[in-house]
Parts: structure tokens; sequence; C-alpha cells
């Protein structure tokens, strides 16, 4: 018995040793003095969740370094439905008023619990209802559609397939933009976070670049990195930089953003006091001066969201990203 007992103290011995490494290896990352170009090129984004108020919207919009909005237009169902949110013409009248050099895509959302490693996330009639119908929401007043599905284990083939074809019924010219999952940090490093969490938060720079393959934009989630601390969390977003990058590198005239957390409702997902716009947009800066850029690919961020922001997520995001 005592023998056993020293075999488990020395295997949980171990695992903290290589979670202690691992943690210094991130908070290593965290480091260092980014690149004088590692900053706004006047591409990036923000999510919209609701536009009863739009102060805050207006105040980053009046920055210039915003061109796109990803605006809530409705829940995704598993059988290829889609729930509208009343009330987006009213959002876009304003923008195209107020700020007609900004587009605004629809943003439809699915999140749902549990893997799809045994079951598609949409079989083959679930994606014959639902690619027309994300099209026609597209064309309602907006420049195309952004979409947000989750939990998607890697190897699912029903998102690329649903992407390609979404593609097809959209046609060459509207915007087609995808959230992705966070990319695994090392290769493999997403079974232990599958293992125990029983769905997938990570996605391998394969399936990255296989989802990806028909959109013209990606965005990254800088939220829910499940992170310890500030450090840790600076160094995961720097890895995601450098990793999406390295993935994507060989795709021709795709922008890449890298999320940025900016809100406090527990409806978008989980609030951890240390993921900030100023440690995230930090991180991202030292990533991009990191990563191996191509001339083919545009980086950016996007807050989300942007309605929920506060005051110094919004000063972040003006002192941090675009006048560094």
């Amino acid at each position: 018995m005592k023998w056993l007992l020293k075999r488990l103290l020395a295997g949980l011995a171990a695992i903290l040793v290589v979670l202690v490494g691992a943690g210094a290896l991130l908070t290593y990352q965290y480091s260092g003095t980014p690149g004088e170009g590692a900053a706004s090129q006047g591409s990036d984004a923000a999510w919209v969740g609701s536009w009863e108020d739009t102060e805050a919207l207006e105040e980053l919009l009046g920055t210039g370094g915003v061109n796109t909005l990803y605006v809530y237009a409705g829940e995704v169902a598993g059988n290829g439905g889609v729930e509208r949110v009343p009330g987006t013409g009213d959002l876009l009248a304003w923008l195209g008023t107020e700020f007609p050099e900004v587009r605004a895509l629809a943003w439809l959302r699915h999140v749902e619990s549990g893997s799809s490693l045994v079951r598609d996330r949409f079989d083959a009639d679930a994606r014959a209802a639902l690619a027309p119908r994300i099209a026609e929401v597209g064309a309602d007043g907006f420049a195309g559609v952004h979409l947000d599905i989750r939990p998607v284990t890697v190897n699912d083939p029903s998102l690329p397939a649903l992407m390609e074809t979404v593609r097809e019924e959209l046609g060459a010219e509207p915007v087609l933009s995808v959230r992705a999952h966070h990319v695994e940090l090392v290769p493999g490093g997403r079974v232990p976070s599958f293992v125990v969490g029983g769905e997938e938060k990570y996605w391998s720079k394969g399936y990255l670049e296989r989802v990806t393959e028909y959109a013209d934009e990606v965005v990254l989630p800088g939220v829910d990195a499940g992170m310890p601390v500030a450090g840790m969390y600076g160094g995961f977003m720097v890895r995601q930089v450098t990793e999406s990058v390295t993935a994507l590198r060989t795709r021709e005239d795709v922008t890449v953003r890298f999320g940025v957390p900016a809100y406090s409702s527990e409806r978008w997902g989980p609030a951890t006091g240390h993921e900030t716009a100023l440690t995230a947009i930090a991180a991202v800066r030292l990533g991009v001066s990191r990563a191996q850029v191509p001339d083919t690919m545009t980086l950016g961020v996007a807050l989300y969201l942007v309605d929920e922001a506060e005051p110094e997520d919004l000063t972040a995001y003006r002192t941090a990203w675009l006048a560094p």
C-alpha cells in the first residue's frame, strides 16, 4: 500500500512539474518589446450584440480603425433553421447614415454543449436547409455573414462542408467570415482538454486551414482561454497569433483577426478578471512581431463585444493598438 502511494505521489509530482514548466513557458512568451509595425492596419472589427445604446459603438467607430461589424442577427438550430433577431435593420440604417464606410456582417450563432466526435454538428439535411437560409440573411442589408458555430470537434466533416456550401450560396462578392476555435499550442495538445472537458476547445492547425478554406476572414477567439493568471493568458494569445499565421500563411487575400475581451454578460461566455483588452492587445502585438506574416494576409483585432465594452477597453484599443 505504501509502495502504491509513493508511486501515485511521484506521478502527481511529475504532472505538476510539467504543468509548472508549461506555465513558465507561456508566461515567457508574454515578454519582450513588440515591433513598431505591430499595430492596427485599419482592418479591425467588433461584435455587436445589441443596439439600443450606440454610444460605445459610435466612440469605437469614430477612431477610424474598425471597418467591420459582426451584428448579432440570429440563432442557428441544429436542424438548419435560423431564428432571426428583430430590429437589425435599425442598426444597418444608422450605420449607413453615420458610418457608411463600415460594413456589417450578419453574425449567426450556434452554441451547444457536448462533442461532435460521434455525431456531426450538422447532418446533410441540416446543411442543405441551413446554407440557403444563411445566404438569405446575409443578403438582407448585410455585406455578408459571420458564422459562430461551436463546439466542433477536429475532423468533423460537417463544418468544412457547410462552409463550402455557404460559399456557393453566397457567391463570390459577399464576405464569408468564421469564428474559429483556439489553435492548439502544440501538436496533440487539444487531446487532454477534450478528454477532461468532453468537448473540443482547440483545433489543430490542419483543421483550422480546412474549415477556413472558403472564408475571406477568420477570427481567433481571445476569450475563455482557461489560463489561471494574466501572464499565461498573454502568452497563450501570443501563441494564438503565431500558430494561426503559420496555419494560414499559404492563403491568398485572407484577413485574420484576434478577439479582444470586452464583455461582462455571462450570456457570451465566462468572464475572468485577467482576460482584459489591454493584455490581449499587448499579446497580439508581440505575436505579430514574431510571426512571419505574408504580404497576402491582413491582421487585426476584434472587440468582443463593443456594446458591453467599458471605457478602459476602448482606451486600451485606442492607445495600445491604434497609437502604440
